[in-house]
């Protein structure tokens, strides 16, 4: 049931402008790609068909949702019920680890991103797309007080965290930063430093 409510909330947000951002994001993943957090599987027609895709998830009905998708759309994906936090795979598995509107949810988002660097082999690329805390001090004000309410509302999420930073503190080399919603979503390329 959270998985259908996952997608009939952001269906309207999907329409007016997350399809679009999805396929920018994903658009040059390539090689092996892990995703971290592939829910409901909303990015899969995104993926070039060439992609030999690794989906991870914690929650069984999202990935069970995702796997009916991935038939309709007749990808093949490896899938896995498992943490971002701890990674079931040997150093530098992937060319590609992809995250989108993931890291609002993960307990532990700095242990996540250290896995994601221990995935990535040397000329890898990570891609995300994320909502993130708002570089304006009245909307961080804003997203602070709503996160008690909206982490019960909406299964774990904090609206207010600073990914970017969480990201460069793992280790990584931000290569480029697209915002979007007066800097509130953004879409991050970053590499091994």
């Amino acid at each position: 049931m959270r998985a259908l409510t996952y997608d009939l909330l952001l269906a309207p947000i999907e329409r007016l402008a997350l399809r679009k951002l999805r396929h920018a994001t994903l658009a040059t993943a390539q090689g092996r790609v892990l995703e971290i957090g592939i829910g409901t599987g909303l990015n899969l027609p995104h993926y070039a068909p060439s992609v030999q895709l690794v989906g991870i998830d914690p929650d069984p009905d999202m990935l069970a949702r995702a796997r009916k998708r991935a038939t309709r759309l007749q990808h093949t994906v490896t899938w896995l019920q498992g943490s971002a936090e701890a990674l079931p795979f040997e150093d530098r598995s992937f060319n590609t680890v992809v995250g989108t509107l993931v890291f609002c949810t993960i307990p532990d988002p700095a242990r996540a991103f250290r896995e994601m660097v221990r995935m990535l082999r040397a000329d890898g690329r990570i891609y995300l797309l994320e909502h993130v805390r708002s570089p304006h001090p009245w909307g961080a004000r804003f997203q602070d007080w709503i996160t008690p309410a909206w982490k019960r509302v909406f299964h774990g999420c904090h609206p207010n965290r600073d990914t970017l930073a969480t990201a460069q503190a793992a280790g990584l080399r931000i290569e480029h930063v697209q915002p979007f919603l007066g800097g509130m979503l953004l879409i991050i390329e970053a590499s091994l430093a």
